[in-house]
């Protein structure tokens, strides 16, 4: 059976309109695909997206795009998506840049990141996608860590990425800037570029993607998925999703994070759907939601936080009658929003779960809808062998024992699991153990096969729907010349689901005070992304520590989480909100 076979059979079992033959038909079709040995050679790009969505429907809408705060509007079919790609591609060959080397991309919600993407996967190049959030410091570590060959940048980004690539003494072989800039070719540049290209040879586990993800102990990992493992295994993600051939899907999700590939790129693509992408500096949530009818959206998938914010407009005012299919991820929903959701569009919220080291893997297809239980995230998904496992590796199970959420590996190695941890091969093994892949993540599963999240086995906070690591932000709070020593976890909130706290130990002379802690407020903000700067500063004589020395971050949590509104703030505890001289700043 060719790799093609199963696209056209992934889409045929998301136009089954009878869910229980649907879900039938998805296990038999998962449990073949397990058992498959996928061709030496596999190019998405050209044998998917050309091959058969061009081919077959090329006149379809495959992209459209919209900037919510212009109304600027541009929309583009299959074949002439792959034409701005190919054009892409021939102009980064053209400077020398060749299969293996490595593409980053800066860009926010633009139809060149679509473009640029298509081109990486057709070239068989490693795409960096990196998030236009970031800064010199950060952008620095990823050069020196994951030289760049190419970049492709928005114009207010041009500055920070010369900085990081003098200080990270790289020179790539092509800058292609969105707009104007000195030292940069404009990417207008590449419209006189052919339409046509060659794809590139491409091994089915050769490392297409480099995605830089957050660690607890360390600086950001680099997650290297391969040609197959996105392209292929997202097929997980588009049958747990619904994304039916021909049908709208939205993702609210900015690029340079994989949830963008997930539900932005692969999802739609694979199934031969509409890929919608609305750009926005500040979220106006009236204008979103307003977009989403507009555009007639079939699926549509949002964070928690932004669901949450949905649900406090007049929903009544939109016309949602397309609307088949809503997906959320990130941490459960409370069911208050599953049902005022309901209420406005027919449609309930599912949950599903999976990182960006894998596809989705466990989750609430859409055959549970009026069947899940809220606050449930499903069930594992068929193209992944998920149980969990205790302390020692045993596998759980009696209901409701929490456990590692672990992927087995002896009966089939899931086609969705990313290749390795780029050049960090003790860190890869530490996660690939004794034929189990460990995701880090923690949940139970009740008597009748729901599975329950339970948190992160590591100390990695979730903030709205970024994920932040506390080495990043410790690191930066001791670069300030009062510190002596920081500690950082997650505080819960209802709103963004953790807050980030930090628990700063001071030098020696040094008091703590307002003008302190609007100091550090500060300097975070001048080396982070806005997402990561600590949002409460507490300033604490010491901290909770091993005999081996190591911070118990877990205890820090703990005395959070028993936390009550009520109970008094701490003598030397400042928040971020409190601050007027901070009120410019993103919030």
């Amino acid at each position: 059976m060719s790799v093609v076979s199963y696209y056209r059979e992934a889409m045929a079992i998301n136009t089954i309109s009878d869910m229980g033959k649907r879900e039938a038909a998805a296990k038999a079709f998962f449990e073949k695909l397990n058992q498959t040995t996928l061709p030496e050679q596999f190019n998405w790009a050209a044998e998917i997206f050309e091959g058969l969505h061009v081919k077959e429907r090329g006149d379809q809408l495959a992209l459209i795009w919209t900037d919510l705060e212009t109304d600027a509007e541009q929309q583009y079919t299959y074949r002439e998506l792959a034409a701005n790609g190919n054009k892409f591609l021939n102009y980064v060959r053209k400077k020398g840049v060749e299969k293996g080397e490595n593409l980053y991309m800066l860009t926010p919600i633009v139809p060149e990141t679509w473009f640029a993407s298509f081109a990486g996967i057709k070239g068989g190049l490693v795409s960096v996608p990196t998030a236009t959030s970031m800064t010199e410091r950060e952008i620095r570590f990823r050069f020196e860590a994951y030289p760049p060959d190419v970049i492709v940048a928005v114009e207010g980004l041009t500055d920070l990425v010369d900085d990081a690539l003098q200080k990270a003494a790289c020179t790539p072989k092509a800058k292609i800037v969105l707009g104007q800039k000195a030292g940069w070719v404009t990417y207008g540049d590449i419209d006189a570029e052919s339409t046509e290209a060659d794809p590139a040879s491409v091994g089915r586990d050769d490392v297409l993607f480099c995605f830089f993800t957050s660690g607890t102990t360390g600086l950001p990992k680099r997650v290297g998925h391969s040609a197959t493992s996105y392209p292929v295994g997202h097929l997980s993600t588009a049958v747990i999703q619904g994304v039916e051939p021909g049908g709208v899907h939205h993702n609210l999700s900015a690029p340079g994070w994989a949830k963008w590939a997930w539900s932005s790129f692969f999802t739609p693509f694979n199934l031969g759907a509409t890929a919608t992408g609305f750009n926005f500096s500040a979220l106006n949530v009236e204008k979103y939601v307003a977009s989403v009818a507009k555009y007639k959206v079939t699926s549509f998938c949002a964070p928690p936080t932004a669901w949450r914010a949905f649900v406090g407009l007049d929903l009544d005012m939109y016309d949602f009658s397309a609307m088949k299919y809503s997906l959320s991820a990130g941490e459960p929903l409370n069911p208050e929003v599953i049902e005022q959701w309901k209420k406005a569009t027919g449609t309930e919220i599912r949950d599903f779960y999976g990182q960006t080291e894998s596809t989705a893997m466990i989750g609430n297809p859409p055959w549970m809808e009026g069947r899940m239980r809220f606050g449930s995230f499903g069930y594992p998904a068929y193209l992944y062998d998920v149980i969990l496992v205790d302390d020692e590796g045993n596998e759980i199970t009696v209901p409701d024992e929490p456990g590692h959420i672990v992927v087995r590996l002896s009966n089939w190695r899931a086609l969705g699991l990313f290749q390795e941890y780029i050049d960090d091969t003790e860190l890869t093994q530490s996660a690939f153990r004794n034929d189990l892949y460990y995701t880090g993540d923690k949940a139970s599963f009740d008597t009748d096969g729901y599975w329950w999240f339970v948190g992160r086995s590591d100390d990695v906070i979730k903030s709205s729907d970024y994920r932040v690591g506390p080495f990043e932000v410790e690191s930066a709070l001791v670069e300030h010349p009062a510190v002596v020593e920081a500690a950082v976890v997650g505080k819960p909130d209802p709103v963004r689901h953790q807050l980030v706290k930090a628990y700063v130990i001071l030098k020696p002379g040094r008091q703590p005070s307002r003008e302190l802690a609007l100091e550090l407020f500060k300097h975070t903000i001048d080396v982070l992304a806005k997402f990561k700067i600590p949002r409460i500063i507490e300033f604490v004589e010491e901290l909770p520590k091993t005999i081996s020395g190591k911070i118990r971050r877990i205890e820090l949590r703990q005395s959070e989480a028993k936390k009550k509104a009520a109970d008094p703030v701490q003598a030397f505890e400042y928040f971020y909100h409190e601050f007027p001289e901070l009120s410019s700043k993103e919030k």
